[in-house]
């Protein structure tokens, strides 16, 4: 099988284009860093590189073209922004390139959303897919509940194709330049002391990315999915943020930190303060309102429509998967451990 993954030099899209090798299937792996592509290459794909948001129609149909596939992971992630920029990267290129694949005939097409589109500084438990936040708490969220839009706009154009959402939560694993590297950076910045409202007793869903990969694998080779299903996507085992942090630098990396409970009106100040001296500065600040709710509220997805309709069950616990985790961490010679 042939399939375009998009963001392929670094998170998710990393991790789909090395499985999708290692599986013995082609990949077109559309990216923008060079040394990550170099290694690509080596390992067999076809690497384009390509700034996406800037992408003309044509070259977009090039990306497409013979594909069986398009797995769309690229995506500006992040709880700080410029709204044009989340819109330019997250909805506009998202509905061009689904048209792309639409007028090519790609039989299916698997676009990663987000469940920050159901954040709204509130507990919850088992939300299931058709929840929505009344109001959004970041440009990202909004941003890729537009792109679902669009998505559910050009299956009504491109019937032949088979458009699924997933809504992953909590990335970790290999690759990973978001969460794990943001608590380093932070134990790393409070010598040796992470700080979290109700000292990291937060209920949280987490996904292992080898999980989503697999995830996206069912979405494409289910053959009778429903036309725009959206997913719930998680490790299917809520753990408590302290516990997962704990077994992943302490018992599998040796980083000795101290977890410091702080009350969350207090970091939620903080936050909102380094948020405007942020926007002076034009530079994302360590904190935001959004990153400190989303560490504080327990939050747990529904699994009923990922297990009935998509048959996705985890092919790797939490426990394998921190191990994992932990393995590519210290290959990585660019992650400081002490």
């Amino acid at each position: 099988m042939k399939i375009l993954v998009t963001g392929s030099t670094s998170g998710l899209g990393r991790n789909a284009t090395e499985w999708l090798l290692a599986a013995g299937h082609q990949a077109v792996a559309a990216g923008r860093d060079l040394v990550v592509g170099k290694m690509l290459t080596d390992a067999g794909a076809d690497f384009r590189f390509v700034d996406l948001d800037s992408a003309t129609p044509a070259q977009l149909t090039s990306l497409v073209q013979g594909c069986d596939a398009v797995w769309h992971c690229a995506a500006k992630s992040s709880p700080w922004g410029k709204a044009s920029d989340f819109m330019r990267t997250n909805v506009d290129l998202t509905d061009r390139l689904a048209l792309a694949a639409g007028q090519a005939g790609v039989p299916r097409f698997v676009h990663i959303s987000t469940p920050a589109i159901y954040f709204d500084f509130r507990h919850h438990t088992d939300i299931d897919e058709s929840y929505r936040a009344k109001r959004f708490a970041n440009h990202y969220a909004r941003s890729k509940f537009l792109a679902e839009g669009c998505i559910t706009q050009r299956q009504q154009q491109f019937p032949a194709t088979r458009f699924t959402v997933l809504r992953p939560r909590g990335l970790f694993g290999a690759h990973d330049r978001v969460i794990v590297p943001r608590i380093l950076e932070q134990i790393r910045l409070n010598k040796g002391v992470l700080r979290l409202p109700r000292g990291g007793e937060t209920l949280l869903d987490l996904t292992f990315s080898l999980n989503v990969v697999e995830a996206m694998w069912q979405a494409t080779a289910q053959p009778h999915l429903p036309p725009a299903a959206v997913y719930n996507i998680t490790n299917q085992q809520p753990e408590r943020l302290g516990d997962m942090l704990h077994q992943l630098l302490n018992e599998q990396l040796g980083i000795r930190f101290t977890l410091r409970p702080v009350p969350y009106r207090l970091l939620y100040g903080v936050a909102s303060g380094m948020e405007l001296l942020a926007q002076a500065r034009g530079r994302e600040p360590l904190l935001t309102r959004y990153s400190v709710g989303a560490v504080n509220y327990d939050m747990t997805l529904s699994q009923a429509r990922a297990i009935s309709e998509l048959h996705y069950r985890p092919v790797y616990s939490m426990q394998q998967a921190i191990g994992l985790t932990a393995q590519a961490m210290r290959e990585n010679k660019g992650v400081h451990l002490g």
